[in-house]
């Protein structure tokens, strides 16, 4: 019997597959869904028949596809065609910009906006509902700030949601009030949930659009799999399981899609969506709950006290003692946990909750995950590998806070303790990269660059050298780091024969450039499940 033929041929002088520090060059045969070798140019020769495709490429690095471990599918699909705005420097110009976007789109019911941060406004001063109805007084408008875990409103917006001085506070969120007792336009965490159940209110149509814009931008970066989080019960209005599926039956999902809803006690709902949705494209890994929320708001839950703040250490977003309960009962029936933990007492807590699963149901081969680890407290660095819990990153996070603020908010002696990636690694932590998108933007290249510089937003500073990882670290960060994450490192993660066949080509080898091209550099050739889904006209095709 002869060697099988491949449908696919990819060949480049870099190769990065995962398995050494730096890229050699190969060639790689890919037939159905799988990759069947990886050689040198004249042994993959061998598989080619007349109907298989030859990518050839001179200098251009192939790699192990893009797995951004931590996102939010159509809160991101949303995002994409909402006014962004991180590069306002004023309240001014943040106003200008979502005047001149709502000019542009008058036929849209709602503005809907995200990413400011006042942080970096001239004044840093927060801004209220009575400056957002100068710029749109006709229609209700929805900002999200940066971190996602606050939003600025108009008046219609607080009128639709019903929202006014009588207004209780849901439990775990507050609605911003003025001197007067009025609310003043600033929704934090869960009070948030009223307005956004308005904004997002979208036709089965208009969802099926939104995310095939998602599946054709995730495929142009060479992101081949992704992480869809629980987004708290604000978000849960855009939990589009069934959407998914729909496109998957079409032959239509250009991406693998792993899933993970709330951790929240409901274990029957949990166990159903994972017995239904359990395909290679698309399947319930785990499930996922937030113990806190974020620094700059002072949400995030802290061992001590805020330094600017002192009588206030944040706190969880549900008693801790339930918490725990959850996840002993999640772990017992199987699931991989997941929590949002950015302060040093929210990490800690989901440490003490992992370790009673281990002590309640004994140990076995978990996976559980903390989400963004921000702020850690140094004791609780080593129990990462003791509990062999996942460390899921962003490093663009860090560029995306103002430093100045980020520190007067916890201090200089915690701040040594943050975003701490290659202390982490060393003590043994397994590391996830992924955006948070659309908190961050999708662009995997981003995180790298973060990873390996710690260049700072303003482009000067570097926040912690010591910090830094090597390329090789952070590319693995981001594929075979997702792939263990998600118990598939036997499927996904590094180029070898007998992997499924999720590959990305890029514009430049990025171990050859210099670091700072390293964010702009493009995808050329995205294969997912041996098909190809993006193609840049630059690519080099032999046949």
């Amino acid at each position: 019997m002869g060697k099988q033929i491949a449908d696919l041929i990819v060949s480049s002088n870099a190769v990065f597959t995962g398995l050494s520090e730096k890229p050699e060059p190969a060639a790689i045969a890919i037939a159905n869904n799988k990759i069947i070798a990886v050689g040198t140019k004249e042994e993959i020769s061998a598989y080619a028949g007349e109907e298989t495709k030859v990518y050839s490429f001179a200098d251009q690095l192939i790699m192990p596809g893009f797995h951004d471990f931590h996102l939010h599918i159509m809160h991101g699909a949303v995002a994409m065609e909402c006014v962004n705005l991180f590069s306002a420097r004023s309240q001014r110009e943040a106003l200008e910009m979502i005047r001149e976007f709502a000019q542009a789109k008058p036929d849209e019911p709602w503005v809907i906006g995200n990413v400011w941060d006042a942080a970096y406004w001239d004044t840093q001063q927060l801004p209220n509902r009575y400056a957002l109805d100068q710029a749109v007084p006709d229609r209700p408008a929805l900002m999200f700030h940066a971190e996602g875990h606050y939003a600025w409103v108009n008046s219609k917006a607080l009128e639709l949601a019903g929202i006014d001085r009588d207004t209780e506070d849901p439990a775990f969120g507050i609605i911003g009030k003025d001197e007067e007792g009025e609310p003043n336009g600033l929704l934090y965490e869960k009070a948030m949930g009223a307005v956004v159940q308005h904004a997002y209110h979208f036709s089965r149509e208009k969802r099926r659009e939104l995310f095939r814009n998602f599946l054709a931008y995730a495929a142009s970066l060479g992101v081949t799999a992704v992480h869809d989080l629980f987004a708290t019960e604000s978000m849960a209005i855009l939990t589009d399981y069934d959407v998914f599926r729909e496109f998957e039956a079409a032959d239509e999902l250009t991406m693998r899609i792993h899933l993970w809803p709330a951790l929240d006690g409901d274990l029957e709902r949990a166990k159903q969506l994972r017995e239904t949705y359990q395909s290679d494209m698309l399947r319930v890994s785990g499930l996922k709950q937030f113990i806190d929320g974020v620094i700059t708001a002072r949400t995030a839950y802290l061992l001590e006290p805020y330094a600017d703040q002192p009588d206030t250490r944040g706190e969880t977003s549900f008693p801790p003692e339930t918490i725990k309960q959850w996840v002993v009962d999640a772990d017992k029936e199987g699931f991989a946990i997941r929590f949002h933990a950015i302060g040093d007492g929210a990490i800690r807590l989901a440490f003490d909750a992992y370790e009673a699963a281990q002590k309640a149901n004994g140990k076995r081969d978990a996976r559980h995950s903390i989400e963004h680890v921000e702020v850690i407290h140094p004791d609780d660095i080593p129990r990462f590998r003791e509990l062999d819990v996942t460390a899921s990153m962003q490093p663009d996070h860090f560029a995306m806070s103002e430093r100045g603020v980020y520190t007067d908010r916890i201090g200089a002696e915690r701040e040594k303790h943050v975003f701490s990636i290659n202390t982490l690694q060393k003590a043994g932590a397994r590391l996830a990269f992924g955006t948070d998108f659309p908190i961050d933007l999708l662009n995997p290249l981003l995180q790298v660059y973060r990873a390996v510089t710690r260049i700072d937003s303003g482009g000067a500073d570097v926040w912690h050298p010591h910090e830094r990882i090597t390329l090789a670290e952070a590319l693995r960060a981001y594929t075979a780091g997702s792939a263990y994450g998600s118990f598939r490192e036997q499927e996904l993660g590094t180029l070898e024969a007998g992997k499924l066949a999720d590959i990305v080509v890029l514009a430049r080898n990025l171990f050859a450039v210099p670091v700072e091209e390293i964010p702009d550099t493009k995808a050329v050739l995205t294969i997912v499940d041996g098909k190809v889904v993006f193609e840049h006209t630059q690519a080099l095709v032999e046949s």
